[in-house]
Protein backbone atom coordinates (compact mmCIF):
# COMPACT_ATOMS: atom_id res chain seq x y z
CA UNK A 1 0.00 0.00 0.00
CA UNK A 2 1.33 3.44 -0.98
CA UNK A 3 0.66 6.29 1.45
CA UNK A 4 -0.06 9.78 0.14
CA UNK A 5 -1.18 13.07 1.65
CA UNK A 6 -3.68 15.79 0.73
CA UNK A 7 -6.80 14.60 -1.06
CA UNK A 8 -7.01 17.98 -2.82
CA UNK A 9 -4.05 16.92 -4.96
CA UNK A 10 -6.20 14.10 -6.35
CA UNK A 11 -9.32 15.84 -7.73
CA UNK A 12 -10.60 12.86 -9.70
CA UNK A 13 -10.91 10.78 -6.52
CA UNK A 14 -12.23 13.66 -4.45
CA UNK A 15 -14.88 14.10 -7.14
CA UNK A 16 -15.89 10.45 -6.97
CA UNK A 17 -17.08 11.03 -3.42
CA UNK A 18 -18.69 14.47 -3.62
CA UNK A 19 -19.86 14.53 -7.23
CA UNK A 20 -22.91 12.30 -6.83
CA UNK A 21 -25.33 15.09 -5.80
CA UNK A 22 -24.29 17.67 -8.40
CA UNK A 23 -27.51 17.82 -10.43
CA UNK A 24 -29.71 17.80 -7.32
CA UNK A 25 -27.63 20.58 -5.74
CA UNK A 26 -27.79 22.72 -8.89
CA UNK A 27 -31.56 22.22 -9.10
CA UNK A 28 -31.87 23.28 -5.47
CA UNK A 29 -29.69 26.36 -5.94
CA UNK A 30 -31.70 27.50 -8.95
CA UNK A 31 -34.94 27.03 -7.03
CA UNK A 32 -33.59 29.03 -4.08
CA UNK A 33 -32.51 31.82 -6.42
CA UNK A 34 -35.99 32.00 -7.90
CA UNK A 35 -37.73 31.98 -4.50
CA UNK A 36 -35.41 34.13 -2.37
CA UNK A 37 -33.19 36.00 -4.83
CA UNK A 38 -33.19 37.41 -8.33
CA UNK A 39 -33.22 34.20 -10.35
CA UNK A 40 -30.48 35.87 -12.41
CA UNK A 41 -27.64 34.27 -14.38
CA UNK A 42 -24.47 35.42 -12.56
CA UNK A 43 -23.25 32.85 -10.04
CA UNK A 44 -20.19 32.83 -7.81
CA UNK A 45 -18.68 29.74 -6.20
CA UNK A 46 -16.09 30.30 -3.48
CA UNK A 47 -13.87 27.23 -2.95
CA UNK A 48 -15.15 25.72 -6.20
CA UNK A 49 -12.81 22.72 -5.97
CA UNK A 50 -12.72 20.41 -8.98
CA UNK A 51 -15.48 22.37 -10.67
CA UNK A 52 -18.42 19.96 -10.67
CA UNK A 53 -20.98 22.70 -9.89
CA UNK A 54 -19.14 25.21 -12.07
CA UNK A 55 -19.50 22.84 -15.01
CA UNK A 56 -23.15 22.09 -14.24
CA UNK A 57 -24.06 25.78 -13.94
CA UNK A 58 -22.23 26.62 -17.19
CA UNK A 59 -23.99 23.72 -18.92
CA UNK A 60 -27.28 25.35 -17.89
CA UNK A 61 -26.27 28.60 -19.57
CA UNK A 62 -25.33 30.50 -16.40
CA UNK A 63 -22.33 32.80 -16.05
CA UNK A 64 -19.99 31.52 -13.34
CA UNK A 65 -17.08 32.98 -11.39
CA UNK A 66 -15.24 30.51 -9.20
CA UNK A 67 -12.10 30.46 -7.14
CA UNK A 68 -10.11 27.99 -5.09
CA UNK A 69 -6.77 27.83 -3.29
CA UNK A 70 -5.73 24.53 -4.95
CA UNK A 71 -4.22 24.87 -8.40
CA UNK A 72 -4.64 21.12 -8.93
CA UNK A 73 -8.38 21.49 -8.37
CA UNK A 74 -8.60 24.51 -10.67
CA UNK A 75 -6.69 22.71 -13.43
CA UNK A 76 -9.17 19.84 -13.20
CA UNK A 77 -12.08 22.30 -13.29
CA UNK A 78 -10.75 24.03 -16.43
CA UNK A 79 -10.09 20.75 -18.20
CA UNK A 80 -13.65 19.53 -17.81
CA UNK A 81 -15.22 22.59 -19.51
CA UNK A 82 -16.12 22.68 -23.20
CA UNK A 83 -15.01 25.71 -25.28
CA UNK A 84 -18.57 27.09 -25.12
CA UNK A 85 -18.68 26.65 -21.32
CA UNK A 86 -15.29 28.33 -20.88
CA UNK A 87 -16.73 31.52 -22.37
CA UNK A 88 -19.20 31.67 -19.49
CA UNK A 89 -16.71 30.82 -16.73
CA UNK A 90 -13.94 32.75 -14.99
CA UNK A 91 -11.76 30.79 -12.54
CA UNK A 92 -9.18 32.29 -10.18
CA UNK A 93 -6.77 31.10 -7.52
CA UNK A 94 -7.55 32.80 -4.20
CA UNK A 95 -8.26 32.27 -0.53
CA UNK A 96 -11.83 32.54 0.73
CA UNK A 97 -11.02 35.48 3.02
CA UNK A 98 -9.12 37.41 0.31
CA UNK A 99 -11.09 37.08 -2.91
CA UNK A 100 -12.55 40.26 -4.38
CA UNK A 101 -13.20 41.03 -8.04
CA UNK A 102 -14.20 44.67 -8.68
CA UNK A 103 -15.89 43.61 -11.92
CA UNK A 104 -18.34 41.54 -9.87
CA UNK A 105 -19.10 44.10 -7.17
CA UNK A 106 -22.87 44.34 -6.74
CA UNK A 107 -23.50 42.03 -9.70
CA UNK A 108 -23.73 38.49 -8.32
CA UNK A 109 -27.20 36.92 -8.26
CA UNK A 110 -26.24 33.81 -6.30
CA UNK A 111 -23.11 32.75 -4.44
CA UNK A 112 -22.88 29.28 -2.95
CA UNK A 113 -20.56 27.19 -0.81
CA UNK A 114 -21.75 23.78 0.29
CA UNK A 115 -20.30 20.64 2.01
CA UNK A 116 -18.90 22.52 5.07
CA UNK A 117 -16.04 24.20 3.20
CA UNK A 118 -16.79 27.40 5.14
CA UNK A 119 -15.49 25.76 8.31
CA UNK A 120 -11.92 25.77 6.94
CA UNK A 121 -11.83 29.47 7.84
CA UNK A 122 -10.11 29.11 11.18
CA UNK A 123 -10.81 32.42 12.91
CA UNK A 124 -13.59 34.94 13.43
CA UNK A 125 -11.58 37.50 11.47
CA UNK A 126 -11.21 35.22 8.43
CA UNK A 127 -14.89 34.24 8.51
CA UNK A 128 -16.04 37.87 8.70
CA UNK A 129 -13.68 38.90 5.91
CA UNK A 130 -15.03 36.15 3.68
CA UNK A 131 -18.67 36.93 4.40
CA UNK A 132 -18.36 40.70 4.05
CA UNK A 133 -16.33 40.30 0.85
CA UNK A 134 -18.97 38.01 -0.61
CA UNK A 135 -21.77 40.35 0.49
CA UNK A 136 -20.15 43.21 -1.42
CA UNK A 137 -20.28 41.14 -4.60
CA UNK A 138 -24.00 40.33 -4.27
CA UNK A 139 -26.76 42.36 -5.81
CA UNK A 140 -28.94 44.03 -3.16
CA UNK A 141 -31.45 41.19 -3.61
CA UNK A 142 -28.90 38.47 -4.35
CA UNK A 143 -28.33 35.51 -2.01
CA UNK A 144 -25.44 33.53 -0.56
CA UNK A 145 -26.29 29.85 -0.01
CA UNK A 146 -23.97 28.54 2.68
CA UNK A 147 -24.06 24.90 3.78
CA UNK A 148 -22.17 23.34 6.70
CA UNK A 149 -22.65 21.34 9.90
CA UNK A 150 -23.29 23.10 13.18
CA UNK A 151 -21.54 21.79 16.30
CA UNK A 152 -23.04 20.05 19.29
CA UNK A 153 -20.55 20.95 22.03
CA UNK A 154 -22.16 18.45 24.38
CA UNK A 155 -21.55 15.36 22.26
CA UNK A 156 -19.44 12.71 23.94
CA UNK A 157 -18.11 10.73 20.98
CA UNK A 158 -16.52 11.27 17.56
CA UNK A 159 -18.55 11.47 14.35
CA UNK A 160 -17.88 9.31 11.30
CA UNK A 161 -19.10 9.33 7.70
CA UNK A 162 -18.32 6.85 4.94
CA UNK A 163 -18.82 7.05 1.16
CA UNK A 164 -17.96 4.71 -1.69
CA UNK A 165 -17.29 5.81 -5.29
CA UNK A 166 -15.79 4.58 -8.54
CA UNK A 167 -13.32 6.13 -11.01
CA UNK A 168 -12.98 3.84 -14.01
CA UNK A 169 -11.60 0.56 -12.65
CA UNK A 170 -10.61 2.16 -9.33
CA UNK A 171 -12.75 1.84 -6.20
CA UNK A 172 -12.69 4.81 -3.83
CA UNK A 173 -13.68 4.47 -0.16
CA UNK A 174 -13.77 7.67 1.87
CA UNK A 175 -13.88 7.74 5.68
CA UNK A 176 -14.13 11.10 7.43
CA UNK A 177 -13.69 11.33 11.20
CA UNK A 178 -14.50 14.42 13.30
CA UNK A 179 -13.15 14.31 16.84
CA UNK A 180 -14.59 15.98 19.90
CA UNK A 181 -15.02 19.75 19.58
CA UNK A 182 -12.73 21.98 21.62
CA UNK A 183 -15.18 24.65 22.73
CA UNK A 184 -12.64 27.15 24.07
CA UNK A 185 -10.53 26.99 20.90
CA UNK A 186 -13.61 26.77 18.62
CA UNK A 187 -12.27 23.85 16.60
CA UNK A 188 -12.72 20.13 15.90
CA UNK A 189 -9.92 17.79 14.75
CA UNK A 190 -10.64 16.24 11.34
CA UNK A 191 -9.16 13.25 9.53
CA UNK A 192 -10.01 12.02 6.05
CA UNK A 193 -8.82 8.72 4.61
CA UNK A 194 -9.29 7.96 0.92
CA UNK A 195 -8.50 4.35 0.04
CA UNK A 196 -8.07 3.91 -3.70
CA UNK A 197 -7.73 0.37 -5.05
CA UNK A 198 -7.55 -0.80 -8.65
CA UNK A 199 -5.66 -3.04 -11.07
CA UNK A 200 -2.43 -1.06 -10.68
CA UNK A 201 -2.78 0.86 -7.42
CA UNK A 202 -3.42 0.59 -3.72
CA UNK A 203 -3.28 4.07 -2.19
CA UNK A 204 -4.14 5.46 1.20
CA UNK A 205 -4.51 9.26 1.00
CA UNK A 206 -4.75 10.69 4.52
CA UNK A 207 -5.45 14.35 5.25
CA UNK A 208 -5.77 15.96 8.69
CA UNK A 209 -6.88 19.47 9.64
CA UNK A 210 -9.07 21.42 12.06
CA UNK A 211 -12.57 22.70 11.30
CA UNK A 212 -13.87 25.80 13.07
CA UNK A 213 -16.94 25.12 15.21
CA UNK A 214 -20.26 26.97 15.35
CA UNK A 215 -23.42 26.41 17.30
CA UNK A 216 -26.54 28.24 16.16
CA UNK A 217 -26.17 31.37 18.35
CA UNK A 218 -22.51 31.71 17.32
CA UNK A 219 -23.24 31.53 13.62
CA UNK A 220 -26.16 33.95 13.81
CA UNK A 221 -23.98 36.50 15.60
CA UNK A 222 -21.38 36.03 12.87
CA UNK A 223 -23.89 36.64 10.09
CA UNK A 224 -25.12 39.83 11.76
CA UNK A 225 -21.54 41.07 12.14
CA UNK A 226 -20.98 40.50 8.41
CA UNK A 227 -24.13 42.37 7.40
CA UNK A 228 -26.13 39.31 6.36
CA UNK A 229 -29.53 38.07 7.47
CA UNK A 230 -30.95 34.55 7.29
CA UNK A 231 -33.87 34.43 4.86
CA UNK A 232 -34.39 30.68 5.27
CA UNK A 233 -32.57 27.53 6.39
CA UNK A 234 -32.72 23.97 5.08
CA UNK A 235 -30.90 20.71 5.68
CA UNK A 236 -28.80 18.58 3.35
CA UNK A 237 -31.92 16.85 2.00
CA UNK A 238 -32.22 19.90 -0.30
CA UNK A 239 -36.02 19.92 -0.08
CA UNK A 240 -37.35 23.38 -0.88
CA UNK A 241 -40.68 22.58 0.77
CA UNK A 242 -39.11 21.49 4.08
CA UNK A 243 -37.26 24.41 5.68
CA UNK A 244 -35.58 23.79 9.04
CA UNK A 245 -37.81 24.92 11.87
CA UNK A 246 -36.76 26.68 15.05
CA UNK A 247 -35.21 24.24 17.51
CA UNK A 248 -34.54 21.52 14.94
CA UNK A 249 -32.14 18.85 16.30
CA UNK A 250 -30.49 18.45 12.88
CA UNK A 251 -27.05 19.99 12.62
CA UNK A 252 -26.67 19.95 8.81
CA UNK A 253 -27.76 23.40 7.64
CA UNK A 254 -28.03 25.26 4.38
CA UNK A 255 -28.45 28.96 5.18
CA UNK A 256 -29.96 31.29 2.60
CA UNK A 257 -28.31 34.63 3.36
CA UNK A 258 -29.33 38.04 2.05
CA UNK A 259 -27.55 41.39 2.39
CA UNK A 260 -28.93 43.38 5.30
CA UNK A 261 -30.28 46.59 3.83
CA UNK A 262 -29.42 48.41 7.05
CA UNK A 263 -25.70 47.76 6.50
CA UNK A 264 -23.74 49.87 4.01
CA UNK A 265 -22.09 48.21 1.01
CA UNK A 266 -18.56 49.52 1.52
CA UNK A 267 -16.26 48.45 4.32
Amino acid sequence: MERRKDWYEHPEYYEAIFGTDTVREADFLQALSQRYGTGGPQWLEPACGAGRLVEEAARRGLRVAGYDLSEAMLAHARKRLTPAERRRVKLSQARMEDFFDPALEGRVDLAHTLVSTFRYLDSEKAAVEHLTGTRRLLKPDGIYVLGFHLTDYARSGPEHERWVGQVGPDKVVCNTHEGLPEKRLRRSPMRNRLRVTGPDKDWLIETTWYFRTYDEPQVKRLFRKAGLRVAAAFDFDYDLESPVGRGSPRLDRVFVLQPDAAVGGGE
